[in-house]
């Protein structure tokens, strides 16, 4: 299955909605049990909770053919 951020639209419709929800981690931090992307015809995307790796930036549109 590709990574979530390749399944994922480069716009989103406006009044979506970006959830964190988590809790306090016991140390102080917070430690995070669910994301998601909500849009506003009621669909959610879940989203991993567990850090990755920082994908590569796009290059925009301009530079790409160069």
């Amino acid at each position: 299955m590709p990574p979530v951020s390749d399944r994922l639209p480069d716009r989103f419709p406006v009044g979506t909605r970006y959830v964190i929800e988590g809790r306090d981690g016991g140390d102080g931090r917070l430690r995070i049990h669910l994301r998601y992307l909500e849009f506003p015809d009621g669909r959610q995307v879940d989203l991993p909770t567990e850090p990755t790796a920082r994908a590569q930036p796009r290059r925009s549109r301009a530079t790409a053919g160069k």
